[in-house]
């Protein structure tokens, strides 16, 4: 058999990452960027108020509350004229004059001379006449002109991760567009006489659809553009017009329940014009049987996976998700993987790495990652869909182990974490 690592590398050196695209910011979340970002103008665009207040000069409030005595011997009382009030988006220029306060709005244009914005609660909030209670220095409560960015800055970098900060960060400095790594389009196809949809009640010997759903939903978790085929039936020269068409408009094909008994050998044979697939037992449980192959005339990455819905979403995990990760540009395209210690024995195939689904938990005393494996026996629980259901993790057992014991520590790949 032909070990997981001998054949993930066989189908990453397939992978080819699609032309990067430039597309509305508003699309661009969560792909990566692939240029670099440089601002055109300073953000923000103008000295500006950063909160609602007066804006001054500091010079003439700064011997508010200081205690200092008039020639009178009492107090000096600093108060101020309001001659004015800017709002946020006035175009009008304002002009303050040395001794003198304009009432302003967070985010409104700071008028010519005011150096600092005087908070509402420093002061007895007057609107012709203001008392100053407390002073500001130079440059308090005032967002000046490029102190974000400057022109010339990279707002984002090639290779950032687009999300809410980024678009938000684009939006601020004008870009309306934005050149990212697209999503490979990745096609779903389904095959099977036993399949029906779920729009249809199961006969005699028939089953749900279950593989096009949650192998579309596994792609697009990873990061795919998702075409759900569904069911292509048995007619082999339907199967390969419809593969022909996915291959056309696809980065990557998936077909599942092609492979096992005869049903392999049929679809080799109906796709042998369009490339070569090969059929392999790979060292790993569950999924040992599995093909692979590049087809049409773009040499399209092509998966056979099985039909049995737990064996084929793990291997979509071990051999095509990486192939997705790697398209987006993502430098790891690999889970992450973590130790942790086992709260139950664990058994696991000889002569084949595990990836066993798990419970992964944390001690709250010790703050260590603990693993509970689900399901029964390998080999006889594969069919369980359930319990994957209720995975967040595999648990990674090296081909070597049969067994591993309680407390015993484990490799771990994080699967996608609930809310």
């Amino acid at each position: 058999m032909r070990s997981v690592e001998e054949q993930q590398a066989r189908v990453t050196a397939a992978a080819v990452a699609p032309r990067p695209v430039r597309v509305a910011i508003s699309e661009a979340q969560g792909l990566l960027c692939a240029e670099e970002v440089i601002t055109e103008r300073p953000l923000p665009g103008f000295d500006q108020a950063a909160i609602d207040g007066y804006a001054v000069r500091s010079v003439d409030v700064a011997a508010a509350g200081s205690g200092q005595l008039g020639e009178d011997g009492e107090p000096i009382d600093v108060v101020l004229p309001v001659v004015g009030e800017v709002v946020a988006g006035s175009r009008q220029p304002t002009r303050l004059q040395p001794r003198q306060a304009v009432r302003v709005d967070t985010g409104a244009p700071l008028p010519t001379l005011a150096d600092a914005v005087l908070p509402l609660d420093r002061t007895d909030g007057g609107r012709n006449r203001v008392r100053v209670l407390r002073p500001v220095r130079s440059g308090d409560y005032v967002r000046r002109i490029g102190d974000d960015v400057q022109p010339g800055d990279v707002a984002v970098r090639a290779g950032t991760i687009i999300g809410a900060a980024q678009v938000g960060l684009l939006a601020a400095v004008g870009r309306d567009k934005v050149l990212v790594h697209p999503r490979p389009r990745l096609s779903v196809i389904t095959v099977g006489g036993e399949l029906v949809d779920i729009d249809r009640t199961p006969g005699p010997g028939q089953v749900y659809d279950v593989n096009s759903y949650a192998l579309a939903a596994a792609a697009r978790d990873a990061g795919a553009d998702v075409n759900r085929v569904g069911i292509a039936g048995t007619d082999l020269r339907r199967l390969r017009e419809v593969v022909e068409g996915q291959l056309i408009r696809s980065e990557i094909v998936v077909i599942a329940g092609a492979v096992g008994g005869g049903a392999s050998d049929q679809v080799r044979e109906a796709l042998r014009e369009l490339g070569d697939l090969e059929v392999e037992r790979v060292a790993m449980h569950p999924g040992s049987v599995q093909g692979f192959g590049q087809l049409g005339r773009d040499e399209v990455p092509t998966f056979l996976l099985p039909s049995n819905p737990v064996s084929a979403l793990v291997v979509f995990e071990v051999m095509v998700r990486p192939l997705i990760r790697i398209a987006l540009g993502r430098r790891q395209p690999m889970r992450r993987i973590v130790s942790a210690r086992t709260v139950a024995p664990i058994t696991s195939i000889e002569d084949r790495k595990g990836f066993l689904r798990g419970q992964l938990m944390r001690d709250e005393a010790t703050g260590e990652y603990l693993v509970q494996a689900l399901g029964g026996a390998p080999g006889a629980s594969s069919h369980l869909l359930a319990t994957l259901a209720e995975a967040n993790c595999l648990v990674l057992v090296d081909p070597e182990v049969t067994e591993v014991g309680t407390g015993e520590r484990v490799d771990v790949a994080f699967l996608a974490q609930r809310g």
